[in-house]
């Protein structure tokens, strides 16, 4: 790997590359916007735009309800029905206008029926001109009598409080139909405004304009908490990581945070992995031994050998071969028999057992603790990034007599850490599940994770430590500007370096198989060669 070219070509700091580890663009063609996005975010909303925006779309409440509005106003007038009809009809079919139209003017009767939408039924009024309420069994006036366009006519506090129940009861709410269990006809937005308390019209509000989002396949929530935020995805593209304008990045397949290059089912079984009461029993394995009457574990605290299980056992054992402690002394020649090897029996079973649990919780331990080193690698990024844009910059920008435009090589490099922490602390997962007999595939892994994090440290330490010698000591410009060649250097070499590890990862590994050399060669030599081949 040609290093000097790598860094003659991060020398343009000008000339960004594409997306994050895809073909698709991801910078503004407009310099002044790109200049505006990199200084004047308050948090890493950078990110997103940095990204491919081709293929999602980041939604807020407003957006959310002007859609929403849009869709019921464009039913209304190509159905001509009402507001409140067309609500029910966008919420049976999950708020899609062209199925609504399809299905409409396929069989309009049977459209109606399925939601509920029936034509307005006339309440003949009684002589006494009062009505019978069918909950409550008590007479009212006209006046205090309401019903859906089915006409089964209920007293207004029998109507508030079904519907009240119901809206506390949940989303289920949106699809409430008549009391009488028969009736199909639905309970609409107009119902709720009319009969409910300002409490209850806000929460089906809130009901209704979430569904908007849940029942549309093509959108979801972002998952951050107190985010209002939702994601449109247009399905079929090739990533699914997604970054809200909270700055979460999550994955929208799974809605667990951003993985990429890792797949959705290695992370869910990562993500059980370590909150698997599983851990636990292979730590009590490891680093316990049964009593050999009561069986319970027991953990050695003190140096001797000897060892007495708690009461009502009592049980007296050696801890070196779980031997009755009465047979151990010098008449007896015990302890001279603790230190023979035997290679059959239950003992050596139990070691093995204990001995392939002390490895296994050693293992994933190794891979565990630098996964959440980079995690908090990352969010300790993310503070600084932060606190650079938001103090650091312009102190900057004064000392050396530049504008803070002419700063963003900075902030590149702390969102190409970023990124590249949680890619890097993703790959830790990776590598715990690729199996250990494919000894080429995971030597091409390691090296090509080793080479990643090699340079992350680098361009890591180059801004946190290096980069505060300028806002700190006066420096000439000379000086300065050999730390932003530098800088910018390390920030695409560090880039190019993810972008060979996603690549590879994302396939798989595949390249390793697909040019692997026939002869059985040392799997050093081998590795040597797929490397030759991958760097080109």
């Amino acid at each position: 790997m040609d290093s000097e070219d790598d860094m003659h070509d991060a020398n343009d700091v000008d000339s960004y590359e594409e997306d994050y580890y895809s073909g698709d663009a991801m910078y503004s063609d407009d310099e002044d916007d790109a200049d505006d996005e990199f200084l004047h975010n308050d948090s890493d909303d950078v990110l997103v735009s940095r990204q491919q925006k081709n293929y999602y779309t980041i939604l807020k409440e407003d957006d959310i309800s002007e859609r929403q509005e849009e869709d019921i106003t464009t039913i209304c007038s190509v159905l001509s029905i009402s507001r409140d009809s067309a609500c029910m009809l966008l919420r049976g079919y999950n708020w899609n206008v062209s199925n609504v139209h399809e299905a409409w003017f396929a069989n309009e009767d049977k459209v109606r029926k399925a939601v509920g939408l029936l034509d307005k039924t006339d309440v003949k009024l009684p002589k006494a001109g009062e009505l019978l309420c069918g909950i409550c069994f008590e007479s009212y006036s006209v006046d205090k009598i309401s019903s859906a366009a089915c006409g089964h006519p209920f007293c207004n506090s029998c109507w508030t409080a079904y519907i009240g129940t119901s809206i506390s009861d949940g989303p289920g709410c949106l699809t409430l139909r008549c009391p009488i269990p028969s009736c199909g006809a639905a309970v609409g937005v107009d119902m709720v405004n009319m009969l409910t308390s300002d409490e209850d019209k806000k929460k089906y509000r809130r009901y209704l304009l979430r569904s908007y989002i849940e029942d549309n396949r093509k959108t979801k929530w972002c998952p951050a908490p107190g985010c209002d935020c939702a994601i449109e995805f247009d399905l079929g593209s090739g990533s699914y990581d997604v970054t809200c304008h909270c700055s979460y990045s999550f994955c929208w397949n799974c809605t667990e945070e951003a993985h990429r290059p890792v797949d959705c089912e290695t992370v869910s079984k990562w993500i059980m992995k370590n909150i698997a009461e599983s851990e636990n029993m292979n730590w009590i394995l490891a680093n316990s031994k049964p009593c050999p009457k009561c069986k319970r574990p027991i953990e050695k605290n003190q140096g001797c050998m000897h060892m007495t299980c708690n009461p009502p056992c009592k049980y007296e054992f050696c801890w070196l071969c779980l031997g009755q402690w009465s047979d151990h002394g010098e008449r007896t020649g015990g302890f001279h028999a603790c230190n023979r090897y035997e290679s059959e029996g239950a003992y050596d079973e139990s070691e093995r057992r204990r001995e392939m649990a002390k490895n296994s919780l050693e293992r994933y331990t190794h891979y565990y603790e630098r996964w959440a080193t980079n995690q908090s690698s990352r969010q300790k990024a993310l503070a600084d990034l932060q606190q650079m844009r938001t103090v650091h910059l312009a102190k900057l920008s004064e000392k050396q007599c530049q504008p803070e435009t002419q700063l963003k090589f900075i902030i590149e490099a702390w969102l190409q850490i970023v990124e590249c922490r949680r890619v890097l602390k993703w790959t830790y997962a990776y590598g715990y599940y690729l199996p250990e007999q494919e000894h080429a595939k995971r030597q091409f892994f390691e090296y090509l994770q080793g080479e990643a994090e090699a340079g992350l440290e680098r361009l890591h330490q180059c801004v946190e430590k290096e980069l505060f010698t300028y806002l700190n000591d006066d420096c000439s410009q000379d000086a300065f500007n050999n730390f932003r060649t530098k800088l910018a250097g390390l920030t695409s070499v560090t880039r190019n370096y993810f972008e060979n590890l996603v690549r590879a990862l994302e396939n798989g590994l595949s390249d390793v198989d697909a040019h692997a050399p026939s002869s059985k060669t040392s799997s050093s030599k081998n590795a040597v060669q797929y490397l030759y081949w991958f760097f080109g």
